[in-house]
């Protein structure tokens, strides 16, 4: 059983916790970063006025540090407060230079100080801030079970979270996790489960309105980029929602009504409906009903898609002019996409038909908000099956879906900004001048990069992608060069190597087989050079075409002939001598 330490600790004390990176976010259970900037002010000015605010309840962690368990949001606003994320409510920021652990911090460059010297807190304020007292309750020896349930119980009181949320949060099941997890993918805040709480503004979501200078941007992501919900929604977990509603109706083979009351009986611990469910996904695989959903997102983006210029989804599907989210219709349409492509085999011949089939769908059938029993959203997906699928041709099984989706390409993009040791992009071979040649350091380079990411260590897995620059001014010298529009995703612009190709005169085969060649040819130890060619892959990617080289997990060290590398963050580095005991060590 755990035991409870409570003992009060200064703003202070907690930032030296957060700067030395002891303090942890499990993703397993934990909500995203999801206040207003409202919020955040209002908690602020609570602690510069001393007024009492909730406490803070932490799980001390085997490896060293604390898993936050209950005030995610109260924490990290009190510590990026300091890092001049965000003004108070009277436009004034924290002052760095009067707190000494901070300003060490900027001068590093971990985050830019905002602000001028009229609008920072006064020396007085900056002490009241930093010596503000937080009652802390500390679970010692706690076991995931423990943590789950006392998670569970705090965050089901009351109106705290919103349905999907009190869900998700109530139980930790087999489709729990797979409707976590597929939700993170889709919208592009990918992470591993457990992750520093210094790193959560890099897997949250930025709303238009609030801006908090966070990774991923809510227009970018796929459910508000194709207008199925709002912003905002994706704070609710709607999306989640979505997915869930989806996924348990193909799974289980029965559509499932489009309600509150029939989401919340399949999560209900021990219901009928839950545990039909959990069979049914143990026979499934989570792994299948994934894929399967990517590759229907990736349809969607392409039946969206023509020469190169997009039409928004919600456009397409209602024939006036609307911002109103349509979840149930979204719903509807990839459960009878799900049915086409995955239970009767076919794909598409024609995208621009399939198009038009679709266009001004809120004609064709009912839209309505009674439109939600199992067999009012049979009919709609059966009318949907019937425009569609004189427009579809029999397709290879191996055809319908694959791993490399382009969500998850955009996920590896965006994990590369924080897991760069594990990462690389590159824009791709030629060069940047003029003359266009061929860069004969970017083959051998890439070579290296492959050894010393396979060196990460036991388990270690990585990817590198070619066709993304990592600098905006090579994304816009490639843009003038080749005359091509980058598709951007987070901060990477990818430029893909299909205008290499053209620019070689030769087909985007023979680009790729330069580089098999490459790596067929080098000295790459083995099981990883044979390891590395088997997962080599190509995808169109929206036109643009961009190469992935998939490095498994390696049981020890790999090496180039004699030489060995390793990842020094960002960047690869031959070692040798202790440098090279150390690096065996890892496996």
């Amino acid at each position: 059983m755990a035991d409870l330490d409570s003992s009060p600790k200064s703003i202070q004390s907690l930032y030296a916790w957060y700067s030395e990176g002891q303090l942890w976010v499990n993703r397993r259970y934990q909500r995203k970063l999801v206040w207003t900037l409202e919020e955040k002010q209002k908690l602020t000015e609570s602690v510069l006025k001393r007024y009492p605010i909730p406490a803070i309840l932490l799980a001390e962690r085997e490896q060293g540090g604390y898993e936050v368990i209950d005030g995610l949001q109260r924490l990290h606003t009190l510590m990026s407060f300091i890092e001049t994320s965000f003004p108070g409510s009277d436009g004034r920021y924290f002052n760095v230079s009067e707190y000494p652990t901070a300003n060490t911090r900027s001068a590093e460059g971990v985050f830019h100080v905002v602000g001028t010297d009229e609008d920072r807190l006064s020396p007085r304020e900056v002490g009241t801030y930093l010596d503000y007292s937080m009652a802390i309750s500390v679970m010692r020896n706690a076991t995931d079970e423990e943590i789950d349930e006392v998670f569970s119980r705090i965050n089901t009181y009351g109106h705290r979270l919103s349905d999907q949320e009190r869900r998700q949060a109530g139980v930790q099941n087999q489709f729990s996790r797979l409707v976590r997890s597929l939700s993170s993918d889709i919208r592009g805040d990918v992470s591993d489960d457990i992750l520093s709480l210094v790193d959560m503004p890099q897997v949250s979501i930025d709303l238009p309105m609030t801006r908090h200078g966070y990774s991923v941007a809510a227009g970018e992501v796929f459910w508000v980029n194709e207008g199925i919900l709002r912003s905002t929604d994706l704070r609710d977990s709607m999306d989640e929602q979505c997915i869930a509603d989806v996924a348990a109706s193909v799974i289980t083979g029965s559509l499932i009504a489009r309600s509150k009351d029939a989401l919340d009986e399949v999560y209900r611990d021990g219901s009928e409906a839950g545990r039909a469910l959990e069979s049914a996904l143990a026979g499934y695989g989570s792994d299948k009903f994934t894929a399967e959903f990517k590759y229907i997102v990736d349809q969607v983006r392409l039946i969206c898609t023509e020469n190169g210029v997009s039409i928004k989804l919600r456009n397409l599907l209602f024939a006036r002019s609307s911002t109103n989210p349509y979840p149930a219709v979204f719903a509807v349409l990839a459960i009878a996409l799900h049915e086409l492509f995955v239970q009767d085999g076919l794909q598409i011949a024609n995208f621009s038909a399939v198009r038009e089939s679709l266009r001004n769908l809120d004609r064709r059938i009912d839209t309505s908000r009674g439109s939600t029993s199992p067999q009012e959203r049979r009919q709609n997906i059966n009318t949907i099956k019937g425009l569609i699928a004189p427009h579809l041709v029999d397709a290879q099984a191996r055809e319908l879906y694959d791993r490399q989706s382009t969500v998850d390409i955009d996920d590896t993009i965006r994990r590369s900004e924080v897991e760069a040791p594990h990462f690389e992009l590159k824009q791709g071979l030629l060069r940047l001048d003029d003359t266009r040649g061929m860069d004969t350091a970017v083959l051998p380079a890439i070579i290296e990069t492959i050894c010393a990411i396979a060196n990460n260590g036991t388990g270690r897995t990585g990817c590198l992608i070619l066709g993304v620059a990592d600098k905006p001014q090579d994304a816009s010298r490639i843009e003038q060069l080749d005359k091509i529009t980058p598709r951007m995703v987070g901060q990477r612009a990818v430029v893909g190597v299909r205008r290499e190709a053209v620019k070689l005169g030769e087909t985007p085969e023979a680009y790729f087989q330069r580089l098999r060649d490459a790596i067929g040819n080098s000295q790459l130890s083995e099981p990883l050079r044979s390891a590395v060619l088997a997962g080599l892959s190509f995808n169109d990617y929206f036109g643009l075409g961009v190469i992935l080289i998939n490095i498994p997990a390696q049981a020890e060290v790999s090496s180039i002939g004699e030489r060995v590398y390793v990842r020094a963050g960002d960047q690869t580095k031959e070692v040798a001598g202790i440098e090279l005991i150390n690096v065996a060590r890892r496996f």
